[in-house]
């Protein structure tokens, strides 16, 4: 009997559902419509599809956008902030961002909270986390009873220096759990965020404490419907970081999940690189709402310390995802005479004109029917018959008022669309001193090899590579994923102050409580594994570099902190384009990340072609305006070796991959498709 592992990804027009066979060792993926409000529903009904009997699901993993939407759509619950008396305000201060330094126009972001939403609580420590004057605890009891008279749905706590003392925050929740009720939501700031900076720990927990009901309500949901079809193993859940937790450990640090659905695209880059013939590759998913842009750099997703999310600042492990409202459900429209793309979507609901769910207004998806590159009998599985004189009528409310015939105003739609898309790419690698060339572009989401050979154009890229499941990419990288959790502990210290055997000894203690809470994750002894850096910066500068370390014990090893100041001066050139070795330098905070190696899925070869020749047919495609002869061909047809010439268009359950002239594909012996520009080629 089959036992499978199971993967779902909710995007804001699709769930994708991947399942990975381990008696067959094979994979299948299918889209099931997103059914918003009610969530659970289109998970469980898409892995229905594939999957007869869910008590044969051994393991499973699930990314979630639900904190995400909750914070997006502002319907989190009603926080009461506790901070320290004296300085109540700085949540509210808060902190300009330094490119907005000269800007007159700029806005301060509106908080997620009000000013009266503030209690201001007697109690203070000081810098050492040494106790200066005692916790208030009648006024605790006070903002409880208001707390609970007033209908707050959650409590942050942050208080100064937390981080270096958490008792104040760790009584002030004992005493708020024992008026509220042990299941109330209560979010402390140095267990959401135990670094220094305080309005950024502040903010963390902030939002922690508005999306954690949510999130947490989902997943109880979730866990009780699958539990209810007989699937008895612990749910896991994509973390921001790019690793996973299970759901227990999720409802209890719900800020780690908050942009935990995009990330599982970047770990399968990730996993991609084993087979690729590059390290260096720049994922793009293309879904029907949002465009998502991540890096994957010599091996390793581009990881960050923290993230802003809208203004909202929140300090945590993060994969670096550059997101923008481009996606095939993005909605075309007029500004000042100028034609639009997005950021509003059309979702699920209606949906595009074409979808035929009584959606009026052209988009991408539109778009792309009327030029032909997509197949209005197979998109989505088949499970939506696309209705082209919809797709037609819709686009012509934009095209007649341009002067513009139904092709060229889709055309235009396109063009415009993969204009915004190809500066997201530029904002997350042009920007930061990364030049896009060096990369290869992995197209995933539901549209995103429909649009990437054109990006790869307009950046110059050589090759892009459409993955096995590109609809359901996603999820498929989270069936790669590891257990993972990240800790940290502020550590002040000029380097001449150093004490390295200090060092070494936190590193290690940090290490044995790191490793040790794995087991709560259910993972065996020699599958842990415990990595270390330390944050690092120039003397007096604000901002730092992560430089990483070989062990807790490396500290001790001799001419340690020359080696230190080479790693950092490396780091600090590559970014900035100069470095000053031998300046002073001073360490911010020792961090050490663990990582529970799950079972892996394998990454099967495809069978050879037997010929050149495959089946397929020759239809018609718009491209530059033009109509074209175009192969059109299944890729289920395609074997390892065969290769063609656009143009083309490549059919499959999960998305439609587009090749335009000027482009040819080889299909790698792992199933991708490599898609190289004939025209980059000939120059280099």
């Amino acid at each position: 009997m089959s036992t499978y592992r199971v993967s779902m990804d909710i995007g804001g027009t699709f769930t994708d559902i991947v399942t990975y066979d381990e008696k067959t060792k094979q994979y299948r993926a299918t889209k099931a419509s997103t059914t918003p409000g009610e969530l659970s529903r289109g998970v469980i009904s898409g892995m229905g599809t594939l999957i007869e009997d869910l008590s044969a699901i051994d393991f499973i993993v699930h990314g979630t956008t639900q904190g995400l939407n909750a914070f997006l759509e502002r319907r989190g619950v009603d926080v009461l902030l506790l901070a320290t008396a004296g300085v109540e305000d700085s949540y509210h201060i808060a902190r300009g961002p330094r490119y907005e330094l000269y800007n007159a126009q700029y806005r301060k972001p509106r908080p997620l909270i009000e000013r009266k939403d503030v209690v201001g609580i007697r109690g203070r420590l000081q810098y050492d986390g040494s106790e200066l004057t005692p916790l208030d605890e009648d006024a605790v009891r006070a903002a409880a009873v208001r707390a609970r008279e007033n209908g707050y749905g959650a409590v942050a706590v942050g208080f100064l220096f937390s981080y270096k003392n958490p008792a104040h925050e760790l009584r002030a929740r004992e005493i708020l759990l024992e008026e509220l009720g042990e299941d109330f939501t209560v979010a402390l700031s140095h267990e959401s965020a135990k670094e220094w900076r305080e309005y950024e720990r502040t903010s963390s927990a902030v939002v922690e404490a508005y999306t954690g009901p949510v999130v947490r309500n989902y997943l109880l949901d979730l866990e009780e419907q699958l539990g209810d079809r007989g699937v008895d193993v612990p749910l896991h859940i994509m973390q921001s970081s790019g690793g996973v937790l299970t759901a227990r450990s999720a409802r209890a640090r719900p800020l780690q999940t908050l942009l935990s659905g995009p990330v599982g695209g970047a770990i399968g880059c990730e996993k991609l690189t084993e087979t690729l013939s590059t390290n260096n590759l720049i994922g793009v998913d293309m879904g029907g709402t949002s465009f998502d842009v991540s890096l994957v750099i010599d091996g390793v997703p581009d990881v960050s310390t923290e993230a802003t999310l809208e203004g909202q600042p929140m300090l945590m492990s993060v994969v670096n995802i550059h997101t923008i409202g481009a996606g095939g459900g993005s909605v075309a429209w007029i500004e000042a005479g100028g034609l639009r793309v997005g950021p509003r979507s059309a979702g699920a609901s209606p949906g595009p004109a074409c979808y035929g769910r009584g959606g009026v207004e052209p988009t991408v998806t539109d778009a792309n029917l009327v030029l032909g590159r997509v197949d209005a009998d197979t998109f989505a599985g088949g499970q939506i018959r696309l209705d082209r004189t919809a797709a037609e009528t819709a686009l012509a409310t934009v095209g007649d008022r341009l002067g513009l015939s139904v092709i060229d105003i889709a055309e235009g739609i396109c063009d415009v669309a993969n204009s915004q898309m190809a500066q997201a790419i530029r904002t997350i690698t042009i920007a930061r001193g990364i030049e896009p060339r060096d990369f290869a572009l992995v197209a995933f989401g539901g549209a995103g090899a429909m649009h990437a050979a054109f990006l790869a154009r307009e950046l110059g890229i050589a090759e892009t590579v459409v993955p096995r499941f590109p609809g359901a990419f996603s999820a498929w990288g989270m069936l790669q994923s590891n257990v993972r959790k990240d800790f940290t502990e502020p550590y002040f210290f000029l380097d001449e102050d150093l004490d390295l055997a200090d060092m070494s000894r936190t590193l290690r203690e940090m290490e044995e409580s790191a490793v040790e809470s794995l087991a709560h994750e259910g993972i065996p002894a020699d599958r842990r594994i415990a990595e270390h850096s330390v944050d690092v910066r120039y003397q007096l500068q604000e901002f730092f570099l992560t430089v990483p370390l070989a062990s807790a014990d490396e500290p001790l090893e001799e001419g340690f902190m020359d080696t230190l100041a080479r790693r950092f001066s490396a780091q600090y050139e590559e970014r900035y384009g100069h470095a000053n070795y031998g300046a002073p330098i001073e360490v911010v905070t020792l961090r050490t990340r663990v990582i529970g190696e799950l079972d892996s899925t394998d990454t099967r070869r495809i069978a050879e072609a037997t010929s050149a020749e495959f089946p397929h047919e020759i239809r018609q495609v718009i491209f530059d305006r033009e109509p074209r002869d175009t192969i059109i061909v299944e890729r289920e047809s395609l074997g390892a070796g065969h290769t063609l010439s656009g143009p083309a268009i490549i059919l499959e359950a999960t998305a439609t991959t587009v090749v335009p002239p000027g482009f040819t594909v080889a299909v790698d012996p792992h199933g991708a498709l490599i898609i190289r520009n004939l025209d980059i080629e000939g120059e280099s």
